[in-house]
């Protein structure tokens, strides 16, 4: 939506008119008795004789949706909290000065209105106003109302616009509210402590990713801004914490994409003497009731598919890429094909002889190769709710391994709306262990890997003080609100996407024409 700066300059104009008739222009505050939604609630059953007897008076403040002008009356449409209620000014109801008012009005416009309740002939119910009070001014033109803000960049962008004109987009993010909000109660429910960790971080950890680095100026040392908050969660189950959770920012120096922004939100929490089994266990049920809190059911659409969040399978990595292995590619593996180097190569070959290209590297580890081998075959396939779990080693440095197969460790992750909402793990608790993990994680940095975990001195420390035996779990707080809302881009639910800078908007521009409203 450009600039106009001719609608502009108009309604400034008008401004001054209205400051004439003796309106502040941008005033501090308006007492009302009701709200729109309050008034909708309460009297839309009521008949027009019921509201005759007794009369209903009200003094509400909206924003204006919709006006016309009818000779010496009017019709106006207010919006507030997303509800609209209808208005009718009439001349010999508020006077001159107020009709005066009424006709320098426009779409976009905050008033308050004071009157009484009525129902028009065509039965809508209308506030009959006596009294208008002018509170802020729209300066700039909001979408036609049957075109609305349909372009996306602009959608995402002027946030603010998208949220008056398009009622659909308000309701996704009070949906939003309401996810994060059962998430905690589930959480309290179960004895968990919310807390706060620190953001910016000497040392990237807790997560395989790239990070955003920043510059501490009075100490002058490189910071991180936090990949996860995983390593000062499991310092407080150290200190004691035996069931601790944050919902937390997290920014990733990565792709953008349907999936993917720079800066999401998760819950994460940790329960100390249990195991993978005990928090996944846990995390269904957390996931189960945010659908049901959300959208009071657990069947939710997803496109032209319809997901079920009492229905849930468990498969492992192995049994999975079994189970979904594609019929070009020859007969199904079995479990010793896991087993090897030349197994896996073989099951690779077989794989992309008959489908698409999958990358292969025959110098990374085994466990990252059959990791890649799952990502190929099965992920495409998890539209209902489903928990993969034991993940090779060389793709879990943190989780603890199989004590039977020490290739393997105790992890899980959730697919549902084919992409990764959650995952978990038993702990690494051990501190030689866990710096073994780490130093094969230095070797793959080394191997040009940057993603790949750094050694983290302090948490090896903290951990020899001795941690209980705990459960881990993080869930993507943004993709679990695309898959309750039917949104398939994860810009739809974070009201501020991240975004290019406007080109119009830039400070070079700003410098050569003087920066506009």
């Amino acid at each position: 939506m450009a600039f106009d700066d001719n609608i502009y300059e108009l309604r400034r104009q008008k401004l001054k008119q209205i400051e004439a008739l003796g309106q502040t222009a941008y005033r501090s505050k308006y007492e009302f008795t009701n709200t729109i939604p309050q008034i909708l609630a309460d009297y839309s059953d009521k008949t027009a004789e019921q509201l005759e007897s007794p009369r209903v008076n009200v003094r509400v403040a909206g924003r204006i949706l919709a006006i016309r002008l009818m000779g010496k009356a009017g019709f106006c449409h207010l919006q507030q909290d997303g509800k609209r209620l209808q208005i009718y000014v009439k001349k010999d109801a508020v006077g001159d000065p107020g009709f005066e008012l009424y006709k320098l009005l426009d779409l976009g416009d905050h008033i308050g209105v004071s009157g009484y309740l009525f129902r028009t002939r065509t039965g809508e119910l209308t506030i009959h106003v006596e009294e208008i009070t002018f509170l802020s001014k729209d300066l700039l033109p909001l979408p036609e109302k049957f075109h609305g803000l349909t372009d996306v960049e602009l959608r995402y962008r002027q946030r603010y616009v998208d949220l008056v004109v398009n009622p659909e987009v308000r309701e996704v993010f009070l949906k939003r509210s309401k996810l994060v909000q059962s998430l905690r109660r589930t959480m309290e429910s179960h004895g968990f402590v919310e807390v706060e960790t620190p953001m910016m971080q000497p040392i990237a950890g807790g997560a395989v990713a790239r990070p955003f680095v920043t510059h501490h100026n009075t100490l002058d040392m490189n910071l991180y801004l936090r990949i996860a908050p995983e390593l000062y969660l499991k310092r407080l189950v150290v200190g004691g914490f035996d069931r601790v959770y944050e919902i937390n920012r997290n920014f990733r120096n990565e792709g953008l994409g349907w999936r993917w922004n720079p800066e999401f939100t998760m819950l994460e929490f940790y329960q100390a003497y249990t195991d993978y089994q005990g928090v996944m266990d846990l995390t269904q049920e957390l996931i189960t009731q945010a659908a049901k809190d959300v959208t009071g059911g657990t069947k939710t659409k997803w496109g032209d598919q319809e997901i079920d969040w009492a229905n849930w399978q468990r498969l492992t990595m192995r049994e999975a890429i079994i189970h979904y292995w594609p019929e070009t590619a020859g007969a199904k593996p079995v479990m010793g094909d896991f087993a090897s180097d030349d197994g896996v190569r073989k099951l690779v070959e077989r794989f992309n002889q008959a489908h698409a290209h999958m990358a292969y590297d025959p110098k990374e580890p085994l466990g990252k190769t059959i990791a890649s081998l799952f990502e190929a075959t099965a992920e495409e396939h998890l539209t209902q709710p489903t928990i993969i779990y034991e993940f090779p080693t060389a793709v879990s440095p943190l989780s603890k391994q199989k004590p039977d197969e020490p290739d393997w460790t105790e992890r899980w992750e959730i697919f549902a709306g084919q992409m990764e909402i959650s995952n978990g793990f038993s702990e690494l608790n051990d501190p030689e262990d866990q710096r073994r993990r780490f130093e094969a994680q230095l070797k793959e940095r080394e191997r040009g890997d940057d993603e790949a975990h750094q050694m983290d001195e302090d948490y090896l420390r903290a951990l020899s003080y001795g941690m209980p035996p705990t459960g881990g779990v993080g869930v993507g707080v943004d993709r679990l609100c695309m898959l309750l809302t039917d949104s398939h881009t994860i810009r739809d639910v974070i009201l501020f996407p991240l975004l290019r800078p406007e080109k119009c908007l830039t400070t070079e521009d700003t410098e050569q024409h003087g920066a506009k409203p």
